[in-house]
């Protein structure tokens, strides 16, 4: 597919796991973006992925991840909202569909808008699948998800399984953007156990303790957001999530 996927499934075949730092670009300036995806850098974060608010245009998209390139050397990642949130600046954007919304426009509809765009733009495109886990918070909220009941790791396995036949490379479990729990372990070892493609859980992992929890039951990926927004020194409380992460 690209280098930011070839990196992805080769570390994740080898063994190693990784963490993603999440930056919502309405949220800060361009300048204070670039200290936070650096510090997610010295800290041993793999890849900044950009995204989280909803109606966020490409003008500030493009200044967001203007400022990462200037301050960090990781992998750009997009993690859009809509298909408004697109630049060429980017490494390579999550192509991905809510496979428990409601509605058309978050399962395929913004991605035929956008199609186009990231052809022209050249930026890597991974199929993701995009699985919205209760609570769902905003996310789920925005998308019209039936969210995936805590206590039913059968459907979320089922939904990751048909993601990987209909030829999906990642599955992505949320809870939902500043949720008060991540996901149930059950749900993450349950959905590893089913499919062969690299895993990744986020929502609710504000430490260690949330990033150990879903790490050891399967997850390759685990993402960080609102913590980064919330804390003083970004440096020293991913550093403990990283080295959960580095852990075999």
């Amino acid at each position: 597919m690209g280098k930011v996927l070839d990196m992805i499934e080769r570390e994740v075949a080898s063994g190693r796991r990784l963490h993603f730092t999440l930056l919502d670009p309405d949220k800060q300036s361009p300048e204070e973006t670039g200290k936070l995806a650096r510090a997610a850098q010295d800290a041993g974060s793999d890849a900044i992925m950009v995204g989280g608010s909803t109606g966020v245009d490409l003008k500030v998209t493009d200044r967001c991840v203007e400022g990462i390139k200037k301050a960090s050397s990781l992998p750009v990642i997009l993690f859009p909202g809509s298909a408004a949130g697109l630049t060429p600046r980017a490494d390579a954007i999550f192509f991905m569909s809510m496979l428990n919304s409601t509605k058309r426009e978050f399962l395929i509809g913004q991605q035929t808008l956008g199609a186009p765009h990231v052809k022209k733009m050249g930026i890597e495109p991974i199929p993701m699948a995009y699985l919205i886990v209760e609570p769902g918070m905003r996310a789920g909220e925005v998308g019209g998800a039936e969210v995936i009941k805590r206590d039913d790791p059968e459907t979320a396995a089922k939904y990751a399984l048909a993601a990987q036949y209909l030829g999906m490379r990642l599955v992505y479990l949320e809870a939902g953007s500043g949720a008060p729990q991540h996901v149930p372990s059950a749900i993450v070892k349950r959905v590893k156990e089913e499919i062969s493609v690299p895993l990744i859980v986020g929502g609710g992992i504000r430490g260690v303790a949330a990033a150990r929890d879903v790490l050891e039951a399967g997850a390759d990926i685990v993402v960080t957001g609102t913590l980064v927004e919330q804390v003083g020194d970004v440096e020293a409380a991913l550093k403990p999530i990283v080295a959960a992460a580095r852990r075999k």
